[in-house]
Parts: C-alpha cells; sequence; structure tokens
C-alpha cells in the first residue's frame, strides 16, 4: 500500500514589506512629497510619487531634489520620515487581513521578519502596535544595497537563521518582489497601490484577506499561486 503524501509544512519564517503591504501608509510618503515639493516651489504629480514606491529612500530623496527640493538627500529623507512617523504614530493604517495573517502566524509559531526600505524609526513606530510580531527588523538604513537587490531578504533570513527558499516574502511593488525572488524567497506579490505584473514563480493575491495558513503551506512546498 502506497503511503499518503506528508502534510504540507508551513514556511520556515515570513519575510514582510512594510508600506504598502502591511500598512497602507503610500498615501502618508505621497502626501509628504507633494508638500515637500510644493514647499520648494516645484512641481510633484501623482505618477510620479508612484515611480518612488519601494526605493530605497536615499534613491527617492534624489529623485525629489531633481523636483526643485534645494536641500540635501539626508535632510530630505530626515523630512520625509518625520512626517510620515507622526502620522503612524496617531493611526496605522493596516492593510486588509495583515493583522489577522500576523496573528495566525503567531499562533502557528511562524517567526516573522519586517524587511522594508523605510528607517528604523518608522519601522518601530508600527511594530509598536504590535508587539512581538516580529523577530527582527530589516530597514533600510540597515543594509548596504537596498531593494531590488536581494541584500534585506537575505539579512532577514540570516538573522532568523533559515535559508531564504525556506520562507515566504510578501511585498507590493516591483523594486520589492525583484528583492525578494533575487534572494530565492518563496515569494507573494499583493496589489496596493500598483498592479502585480505575471512572473515566473511569482504567487499573487488581490489582497491579505484571501491568504490563509493553508495559502502559505502551499507555497511552501513549492506551489506558485494565482489569486488575480
Amino acid at each position: 500500500m502506497p503511503h499518503p503524501a506528508p502534510p504540507a509544512t508551513l514556511p520556515a519564517a515570513v519575510l514582510w514589506d512594510m508600506d504598502g503591504t502591511l500598512v497602507d501608509t503610500e498615501p502618508y510618503w505621497i502626501a509628504a512629497e507633494h508638500e515637500l515639493v510644493a514647499e520648494h516651489g516645484g512641481t510633484w504629480t501623482d505618477a510620479q510619487a508612484l515611480q518612488l514606491v519601494g526605493n530605497p529612500l536615499e534613491v527617492s530623496a534624489a529623485v525629489l531634489r531633481d523636483a526643485g527640493v534645494d536641500l540635501p538627500v539626508a535632510q530630505i529623507v530626515e523630512r520625509l520620515l518625520t512626517r510620515v512617523t507622526a502620522q503612524v504614530r496617531d493611526d496605522v493604517p493596516w492593510r486588509p487581513g495583515a493583522r489577522a495573517l500576523l496573528d495566525a502566524l503567531a499562533a502557528a509559531d511562524v517567526p516573522c521578519a519586517l524587511v522594508t526600505m523605510s528607517y528604523t524609526v518608522l519601522a518601530e513606530a508600527v511594530t509598536a502596535h504590535v508587539p512581538g510580531a516580529f523577530a527582527t527588523l530589516v530597514t533600510g538604513d540597515q543594509v548596504a544595497r537596498g531593494k531590488p537587490d536581494p541584500e534585506p531578504y537575505l539579512v532577514a533570513a540570516r538573522r532568523l537563521g533559515v535559508r531564504p527558499s525556506e520562507c515566504v516574502a510578501i511585498e507590493d511593488s516591483p523594486t520589492g518582489l525583484t528583492s525578494a525572488l533575487a534572494a530565492g524567497a518563496r515569494t507573494l506579490g499583493v496589489e496596493a497601490v500598483l498592479p502585480i505584473e505575471a512572473r515566473q514563480g511569482l504567487s499573487r493575491a488581490a489582497s491579505l484577506a484571501d491568504v490563509d495558513l493553508a495559502f502559505l503551506r502551499r507555497m511552501a512546498a513549492g506551489e506558485v499561486l494565482d489569486l488575480v
């Protein structure tokens, strides 16, 4: 008699992007960019802002300088961070399904890491609302090469003591998806402010509300799932 296949296991860890994936802070960033450019007499459009989604902050700051913000890159980053962090401390706009999935992973003892190009001050302001949910934070001010380079996800897996291929990464931006896939993580793209185009090996969902532990088990087993 053939033996039944063993049940699919959960991923060794789940690696979460933050802005646009865990929390709906992209509108906060876009508003802060508009305010800063207008303050310096420049022009800024939502289309330009969407091109910055997922970028390292220094890269975005350099684009804002080109748009007329007459400040050093480091000061532009500081202004944006201060504005967005203040809003997050007042109200964390969780993405649909994010808190429920975090709670399910905690109950199943699956460690999570936050992997974001935002800086530590903002990541800590967000995670303060879910104490203990994340075993480690990998932020844009902690890595030499930000997304789309794989370094942030490789650092997260190393800190958790797992292989990237044993992890599921959850992202919302093309830049972040490139980073996670290049690191070798099983990657889930969840639509936020930008569409998620199909890619080789990429799972997709329209919302985290459609993602549960069974979905993550299938991804960990090697399935590529597409709910878009």
